[in-house]
């Protein structure tokens, strides 16, 4: 692992030529114009303009646009390696939708077969639904501390980004905003996505309080609805577990995850080590502390879910008391830019105050008006969730794809209430 040169990946989808026919179906699907190419011709990615969301690749009725990196046989081969413990991080949105590689009814939720599978193959699991409870602490703890700053009037102990705070968790969106719109960079949350916080997270307290192993030693998978999480893993300042490590004397260097598998390579990779889904038996991991979480780390995978969570962890901090509703309806659902407030009693002060919130999802026809009221100065929120896909992580570019290219929210449009 000495030697470690982290080398940022931009090319992860490619539309095959022989495959596309021009039909431009892509460019209806793409957030970014990223797709060139003239109508009848054969079509080309801008890899300067993708954010890698794969909605091309899920949406394509010929399946030209391919992600091109295919990690299961290099992968295979640490499975193999005796040396090497192969941790998997799995996502919310995988354990319902990788059963329908396998048979399965659409929507089926598989936690304990698919840990099962893992399990066979020879992984170590670290649930990512950990770590998205502990970036509901980050992001909330970072939330409220700017609202008692900017709203209370409190002094700030260290520098705080302004509001509103955007999350950070989906790779797509930091992408579109670095690209489209550096200044509102100081918005996001400095809090890492659940995949990068997992990946450090075992190569730290994994490898020596639960492995007992040398972190370099521990080669971490993360199994994601996602094309754009390769693409996050391979971003060069994602090196924290060694970083933290080199400070206790090591001169070791590593990304804090090693690959990505999307729900579509679990499959070829289940299949290439002959494990049968359908008849694996269940297993809970139950005695494994990074295999425990709550229910507001699952719902990360759906549009809503990571701001419901951070709402009831925000409203905790300030009031000191639980909320009285843990479903917040106004945040759920599949309209494409919803919001709702909440009224606040500060615990401290004894002051109340009302936190607004806006949900977005699909950059392409949603995100702007938004964007543009912040540098603007007048939003009315505090606190923005955005998830590029429609739907959140659940539609993810790395999830199954139906017969001719369509996504699974298709066959809901017709009962979506804009329509």
């Amino acid at each position: 692992m000495k030697g470690f040169q982290a080398q940022e990946q931009t090319r992860i989808i490619a539309i095959d030529k022989q495959k596309c026919k021009g039909c431009d179906s892509c460019k209806q699907f793409c957030p970014t114009q990223a797709i060139d190419g003239k109508y009848g011709s054969p079509h080309r990615i801008d890899s300067e303009k993708c954010i890698f969301c794969g909605q091309c690749l899920v949406n394509c009725p010929f399946g030209a646009p391919q992600d091109t990196m295919d990690p299961v046989d290099s992968l295979i081969e640490k499975l193999k390696d005796s040396r090497t413990t192969v941790v998997a991080t799995i996502a919310p949105a995988v354990r319902v939708a990788i059963g329908e590689e396998f048979g399965f009814e659409p929507g089926s939720l598989l936690t304990e077969k698919l840990y099962g599978a893992l399990k066979k193959a020879g992984f170590k699991i670290l649930d990512t639904n950990f770590t998205a409870d502990q970036t509901i602490l980050e992001e909330g703890s970072e939330l409220v501390a700017k609202i008692r700053h900017s709203l209370l009037g409190e002094p700030a102990a260290h520098h705080l980004g302004p509001l509103p705070q955007f999350t950070s968790c989906c790779p797509a969106w930091i992408r579109y905003i670095e690209l489209n719109h550096p200044k509102l960079l100081p918005n996001l949350s400095s809090a890492k996505s659940p995949m990068m916080m997992a990946g450090a997270l075992a190569k730290t307290y994994g490898a020596k309080e639960i492995w007992k192993t040398a972190p370099e030693s521990v080669y971490v998978v993360g199994v994601m609805p996602c094309t754009a999480k390769k693409f996050e893993a391979s971003r060069p300042e994602f090196h924290s577990a060694a970083a933290y490590w080199r400070k206790q004397g090591s001169s070791a260097d590593y990304p804090d995850i090693d690959t990505v598998l999307t729900t579509r390579d679990l499959a070829r990779l289940l299949r290439k080590l002959n494990i049968d889904f359908r008849q694996t038996a269940d297993f809970t991991d139950a005695d494994n502390p990074l295999a425990q979480y709550s229910g507001a780390g699952t719902i990360f995978g759906n549009t809503g879910g990571v701001m419901e969570a951070a709402l009831r962890s925000a409203y905790y901090l300030i009031t000191g008391k639980e909320l009285a509703n843990l479903t917040l309806t106004p945040v759920r659902g599949l309209n494409g830019v919803k919001d709702a407030s909440i009224t606040i009693t500060d615990a401290k002060t004894g002051k109340e105050l009302t936190l607004r919130v806006a949900v977005v999802h699909g950059l392409k026809e949603n995100i702007e008006p938004l964007l543009a009221q912040v540098e603007a100065g007048t939003s009315p929120y505090h606190f923005i969730e955005v998830m590029n896909c429609p739907g959140g992580c659940i539609n993810g570019g790395g999830q199954p794809i139906y017969p001719m290219g369509t996504s699974w929210i298709d066959k809901y449009k017709p009962m979506l209430p804009w329509n």
